[in-house]
């Protein structure tokens, strides 16, 4: 007879192998979800589209694990936990691997790129899907009830996918490149596989444990291995994106920066997720197109703010005008501008920018309308000369315009990148232009880099009827950039001031600044354009419901690239 208070040694077997699978569910939801994040993220980064290649990816992953909740009723009774060690190290093995061949098969053999990812995608998920099933057929197989254990398992499947979906977030997409995090993430497949064949063998189910054992061995030198080589190895096959030498790479919450060098050329290069932001051979056409119109139209306005332009190009422009009171300069990305402020390449061509005295960086997840510091320069001990107030804030650029209602800019230049993407497009839409509107001064103006008119020209011309729906009316401009082709920019104000704006542009017959390729006889030029360059196909504007711009972008620009 049975002790009152003890339970049998089965039942306390039992329990300890629910609490070990328990265990495995929660490491294995953890390492799934964000081995789909990770493929997600570089088919997003390598093929453009987020939420497309997000949306697909993840759904590809999902199909696989269907299937794979089918095919799981073919392995028999016997093999079921060598299919559970199998399934975790092959896991461990292809996820730890996947960027790194992914990399390489982009820049070794592109035909065949979209069958690699693609493969490995469907591989990954279809491994995924044999975890829960499997699991369960082991718990009831040792004599466990599914009904009672069936909550366990799933509950600590989706709670290590929350939590992995936290540490993906908060952790490693900021500290980590991708060909590193897959190698972390494949330790938790790793350490349930070891786990689960040390559990077996001590209870002398696995009979032959030197197979088992010599397998986990051989999988954690390769593991380690890749681990400890695969940043040089990430170097290697980035560079075969490039035509020029990577001398910095920096993978963000964000985004992916990179920067190279041509020696002979002097040529420095920023790109972001594989697309050109800037030339140092051309950059300052740009540029000085893009602030200096804009601040000599309107030559009495002493707040300006900068939207994007975490480079500090812009803001370089900008800080040359003494009259300038105050510049606010917004830009989602805090490590885009400590690169910008500490990579030497970037520091000698913003001319140190963001080393300004007038600069103060303020990082926020949320914004109101005061908190601006005041910056001086001068001796301390004398009477201060005041210069300009100067922040840099990181947070979205749609949520610091719908969040401020005292704060009013004379001139407002926008830099960001290309309507790319879902989180781009939104920054181009007609909401974001009348929540803008709202802080600019009644005489302000507002300038808007508005990718190709030509290799995007529908593009183009959706971002001016748009900007017009929200208000404004629009001058359109653009100019060759070597590094990019033709690149067009629109002039916008509050209507109702347009014969002045226009009379200003005619009688323009200087810059108060300096500036090395811009005159206002080239920015007179460059308001022409030819015969039906403006003439649209497209109707649409570009809303936060309906992002036409962003299907036009994707589907229909840069076809003749």
């Amino acid at each position: 007879m049975q002790a009152i208070g003890k339970e049998p040694t089965g039942f306390a077997k039992l329990r300890l192998m629910t609490f070990l699978f328990g265990f495995c569910m929660f490491a294995t939801g953890a390492s799934g979800l964000v081995n789909e994040y990770v493929l997600a993220t570089m088919s997003s980064y390598i093929l453009g589209g987020t939420v497309e290649q997000f949306s697909f990816i993840i759904a590809l992953m999902m199909l696989m694990m269907g299937v794979s909740g089918w095919v799981q009723k073919k392995v028999p009774d016997w093999f079921l936990l060598e299919a559970f060690m199998g399934i975790e190290i092959s896991m461990a093995l292809l996820g730890g691997f996947a960027p790194l061949a992914i990399y390489a098969a982009f820049g070794y053999m592109s035909e065949h790129f979209l069958l690699v990812l693609y493969g490995l995608v469907t591989v990954i998920g279809f491994l995924i899907g044999f975890e829960i099933p499997i699991v369960m057929r082991i718990i009831n197989k040792h004599g466990a009830s599914i009904k009672r254990n069936l909550a366990v398992v799933y509950a600590m499947d989706y709670v290590g996918a929350f939590v992995g979906a936290v540490i993906w977030v908060k952790f490693l997409l900021k500290n980590f490149p991708l060909t590193e995090i897959s190698f972390i993430v494949a330790g938790f497949n790793f350490a349930v596989a070891a786990v689960t064949v040390a559990f077996f063998a001590y209870r002398g189910v696995v009979k032959n444990w030197k197979i088992p054992v010599t397998v986990i061995l051989a999988v954690a030198i390769a593991l380690a291995y890749g681990y400890t080589h695969n940043r040089e190895w990430n170097i290697k096959m980035e560079q075969r994106f490039y035509d020029d030498p990577i001398v910095a790479s920096k993978t963000t919450k964000y985004q992916h920066l990179v920067v190279t060098e041509n020696k002979e050329t002097g040529d420095v290069r920023l790109y972001i997720n594989g697309n050109t932001q800037f030339s140092s051979i051309d950059e300052k056409r740009y540029h000085e197109l893009l602030v200096h119109p804009v601040m000599a139209l309107n030559p009495y306005a002493p707040h300006v703010l900068i939207l994007g332009g975490g480079d500090g190009l812009a803001l370089r422009e900008v800080l040359k005008y003494r009259r300038v009171r105050s510049v606010t300069l917004v830009d989602l990305d805090p490590e885009m501008v400590k690169m910008a402020k500490t990579n030497p390449y970037l520091r000698k061509i913003n001319k140190g920018a963001f080393d300004d005295a007038r600069v103060v960086a303020v990082s926020s997840s949320g914004v109101s309308g005061d908190g601006f510091k005041s910056i001086y320069m001068g001796n301390p001990k004398r009477q201060k000369l005041h210069i300009a107030d100067v922040n840099v804030i990181h947070v979205d650029a749609d949520k610091f315009v719908g969040s401020l209602h005292d704060k009013r800019w004379g001139v407002v230049i926008i830099d960001f990148p290309d309507p790319s993407s879902v989180e781009l497009a939104k920054l181009y839409s007609r909401e974001f232009y009348r929540k803008l509107k709202r802080l600019m001064t009644p005489n302000g103006l507002l300038v808007v880099q508005s990718t190709s008119p030509f290799f995007a020209k529908e593009v183009f011309l959706t971002i001016g009827r748009t900007l017009e729906s929200a208000g404004f009316e629009v001058l359109p401009f653009h100019q060759n950039i070597p590094s990019f082709g033709e690149w067009g920019f629109y002039l916008a104000w509050k209507k109702g001031g347009s014969a002045d704006i226009k009379r200003r542009v005619q009688t323009l017959s200087t810059f108060e600044v300096e500036t090395e390729y811009v005159t206002p006889d080239l920015f007179r030029a460059a308001l022409v354009f030819g015969k039906g360059e403006l003439t649209p196909e497209s109707r649409c504007v570009n809303t936060l419901m309906q992002p036409c711009v962003l299907d036009l972008y994707l589907r229909r620009s840069w076809l003749l690239d």
